[in-house]
């Protein structure tokens, strides 16, 4: 573009404070109080300053009123000598001259400004003088820059100007790509420190009443060029998901570019507004536009001039009804985008049936708008006047686990599963993502113990599939499948029920309900037909208190013989050590257990099935429950050849810091289910993982005898790509710094010592923390405790507005991260929560 030269010193040229950044990155935040756009391109030198620039004079030639337009360039490599804010800073200024011919009155206030720049790059443009204080960090100086310039109008004096202030932020001498130029300049800029600079220059204009602003942040290169740390732009600024102009390419080549970098741009999630292109008469634009199905305005420029010398005032007149389409177009989209916002909240409440939910407790006020989710975040759209990150807290429903890199992975591989193979029938066919889904369950959480997979479309369904594998496993061995019953599927068998912990959920369906304890979910309020078709036993539960790992028994399991030491535990590690099988503790479960079963008639029906939440009751209220007794419980039932089932749809795929829950017990199920983080939380699919011997006892000479169970969309292609991806990535070291370097485990991801400062509070009775677990009760009494509690209401509302999403059960709170989640991450919640219980408590104790 136009190089720097003497012209710098007849402007006023001063150094100020360094432009800084802090330690911890700030929430990501949109401002929508005014329009702000990305511009980009499908390669490198098609004009998307030449574009920024024709915006920003249609911008600024308005009459409506006084106007602002902020110009920002993040990026910037081969300074001085390509100066992309200063072309539109000098091109403007060159425009509002030649525009005051037309308009007398229109004053202009423009400057330019440079924040921060590699040594190399503030020597050849000797921005520093000599003698000067040379700030630098990561080889980056800061400079704070800038010059200034203004056109004045006739009886301007009593007129505030327009402004056009152009910033780059960052700048590399070397003309090359910027993680080139950052390396070989020894200027490194994180990502993080480039999006919290990019983030403080948007708010310049907020607050800002008396005139109307525009930003456009112009990118480096083409859309998947990389940033300075080697990050691809497209995913380095995907946290703002700003809306998109897409300058394409009108040469011989360019509509393959074009159609990539909108491919590129649209698989992230970014909307494109509009796609604009010179024209060198190739007519690249029809077949553009046909491929975008006329749904993205395709805007073509006339042909630029060639001759460097041209200042191309003329070319920008000639260009200026194009440009004033283009403004048109994305003042458009801007209204429109804030105006859905904005309505959505009251066109939910009217027509949306939330689940789990009490409609009169919210209020239209009370919705949470989300625009989209980049990785662990919401962006929610909040206080009618920004788009903000949330942390999601709750996981949606304990089914996340993508970070931003895994999420456009995923997006990239179920987008080629769809066009793949759409949909395909599942039964006696084979197709690679159901294969290799399949045996990565198997080689993975069904590793040593299953042999066959069984796709569903939910946990709930996964359940009741669980659940006719097992009583059939049980009629096979107990001989209930007599010859005379073989064939007749009209007549009865024995009444088959299972055994199950209170407190234990296994989902929403009639049959999965029936399997667990009566509850608020299986009332007659909500599931008439519920009978409980069970043995329910009260568990022990271990918590962590006042500093302490405790063991609470129900009432039933104290017994004189036991040990006050068996009681406490110094660590969750020795709740979770297999040694405690030689402990007294071991005995009088064991004997409690077999006591209750021996108890259980007949008249009743016959226990066919163990069904247990493998350490963790979720939904029940996040209660860990003792392993040693549920371990004891399934040996038991193993001696009494009685199927054993793991409910594994919320404990599996790392969610408690090991693949499967059963590694935490020491113990293998007959039968599993998995769900939720099977996908990486991007779509519905699961899984019921069994032994040979449950597959062998439905084979026979009769279709009847079969398992006549399924749904259209079993081991659906996408879900099951997006299976298999997410399996490999989790467990992946080189993807997951959280895995251990054995594979096996986690690390830890919640500060130990502030879970233990939490279990001390006094308004907190108890605290678990397993892996992407905390769990954290809070002390309440009456209507106050249990589900249908509102007694974290206000709570949860302050940690909403402190940027973490939170859904409680009662006055259970919790935080669920995914397995990729850094820990630092993990605890800038957990500090929030902890100043939050700070000031909850004190108005619980005056």
């Amino acid at each position: 573009m136009l190089r720097l030269s003497s012209l710098l010193l007849r402007h006023r040229c001063h150094l100020t404070k360094p432009f800084t950044t802090t330690t911890s990155p700030l929430p990501v935040t949109v401002p929508l109080s005014h329009p702000i756009y990305l511009i980009w391109s499908s390669n490198t030198s098609l004009g998307k300053t030449l574009v920024s620039t024709g915006l920003a004079a249609s911008s600024l030639r308005s009459h409506r009123r006084r106007r602002s337009f902020l110009y920002l360039k993040p990026v910037q490599t081969g300074f001085p000598a390509d100066s992309d804010s200063r072309f539109v800073f000098s091109k403007l200024t060159s425009l509002a001259l030649r525009h005051r011919r037309l308009s007398p009155h229109f004053s202009l206030l423009a400057s330019n400004h440079l924040l921060k720049a590699s040594a190399s790059a503030s020597a050849a443009a000797s921005l520093l003088a000599p003698g000067a204080p040379r700030i630098y960090d990561n080889g980056m100086c800061h400079l704070d820059w800038s010059e200034e310039r203004r056109v004045a109008g006739e009886n301007s004096g009593n007129d505030e100007p327009s402004e056009l202030v152009c910033k780059t932020m960052y700048a590399w001498g070397n003309a090359v790509s910027p993680h080139l130029a950052a390396e070989r300049e020894n200027g490194a800029v994180e990502d993080s420190a480039l999006l919290e600079t990019v983030q403080r220059c948007l708010e310049i204009g907020v607050g800002k009443e008396n005139m109307d602003h525009f930003c456009v942040v112009e990118t480096a290169g083409g859309v998947a060029s990389p940033g300075p740390s080697g990050s691809l732009q497209c995913d380095l600024y995907r946290p703002f998901r700003l809306p998109a102009i897409l300058v394409g390419d009108g040469r011989l080549g360019g509509i393959s570019g074009t159609i990539s970098a909108y491919e590129t741009l649209k698989l992230r999630g970014y909307d494109v507004v509009a796609v604009v292109l010179e024209d060198h008469g190739l007519v690249n634009e029809v077949p553009l536009a046909s491929y975008l199905r006329n749904s993205v305005p395709v805007l073509v420029l006339p042909p630029v001039p060639q001759d460097l010398s041209d200042d191309l005032m003329e070319w920008y007149d000639d260009a200026h009804n194009v440009f004033d389409s283009l403004m048109e177009i994305m003042l458009s989209a801007y209204s429109e985008r804030v105006k859905r916002l904005r309505d959505m909240p009251k066109r939910a409440v009217d027509v949306f049936w939330w689940p789990f939910t009490q409609h009169t407790f919210v209020p239209e006020g009370n919705v949470t708008v989300i625009d989209s989710r980049c990785g662990e975040n919401f962006a929610v759209f909040k206080n009618d006047d920004a788009i903000t990150e949330q942390f999601d807290a709750c996981a949606s429903w304990w089914t996340q686990g993508p970070d931003s890199t895994l999420q456009t992975e995923l997006a990239r591989d179920i987008g080629y599963a769809a066009a793949r193979f759409g949909h395909v029938m599942f039964p006696e066919n084979v197709y690679e993502p159901a294969l290799e889904c399949a045996e990565l369950l198997l080689e993975g959480v069904g590793k040593d113990w299953a042999s066959r997979t069984y796709f569903s479309d939910n946990g709930s369904t996964a359940i009741e599939i669980a659940l006719k594998m097992a009583f059939r496993k049980f009629s096979h061995d107990h001989g209930l499948l007599l010859e005379s019953r073989k064939d007749n599927s009209t007549e009865r068998c024995p009444e088959l029920v299972v055994l199950a912990l209170n407190g234990s959920y296994h989902g929403d369906t009639l049959g999965a309900m029936e399997a667990q304890a009566p509850s608020c979910y299986t009332g007659f309020l909500q599931q008439p037909w519920y009978k409980g078709r069970g043995f329910f036993l009260d568990p022990p539960t271990v918590f962590l208190s006042k500093n302490m790992w405790n063991l609470s028994l129900p009432e039933g399991l104290h017994s004189p013989d036991l040990n006050v030491k068996n009681m406490t535990f110094c660590s969750r590690d020795d709740i979770l050590n297999k040694s405690r099988d030689n402990s007294d503790l071991a005995v009088i479960y064991s004997s409690f257990i077999s006591h209750q079963l021996s108890k259980f008639p007949e008249s009743k029906g016959l226990i066919g099935a163990l069904i247990i939440e493998p350490v963790i009751h979720g939904a029940g209220g996040m209660h860990m429950v003792d392993p040693l007794f549920q371990r004891v419980l399934v040996n038991e039932c193993r001696n009494k050849n009685i199927p054993v089932i793991f409910d594994e749809v919320f404990t599996g795929f790392w969610r408690l810091g090991t693949e499967s829950a059963a590694e935490l017990l020491h113990c293998f199920p007959d039968i599993a289910c998995f769900g939720k983080l099977m996908t990486g939380g991007t779509i519905p699919l699961s899984a019921t993982l069994a032994t040979n011997a449950v597959f062998d006892s439905f084979i026979g000479d009769s279709k009847l005898k079969a398992l006549l169970h399924g749904h259209s969309y079993s081991a659906h292609a996408i879900g099951c790509t997006a299976a298999a991806k997410s399996i490999r990535w989790f467990k992946d070291s080189d993807r997951n710094p959280n895995i251990s370097s054995k594979g096996s485990l986690l690390r830890e991801l919640w500060d130990n010592k502030l879970v233990y400062q939490i279990s001390s509070h006094p308004g907190i009775k108890r605290v678990v923390v397993l892996g992407t677990l905390c769990a954290i009760e809070l002390q309440a009494q009456g209507c106050n405790a249990g589900y249908g509690s509102l007694y974290a209401s206000s709570l949860v509302k302050q940690l909403r507005d402190d940027g973490v999403y939170m859904r409680p059960l009662g006055n259970v709170i919790y935080l669920m991260c995914g397995p990729c989640t850094p820990p630092k991450i993990c605890n800038q919640a957990l500090r929030k929560v902890y100043r939050r219980l700070e000031e909850f408590s004190q108005p619980q104790q005056n």
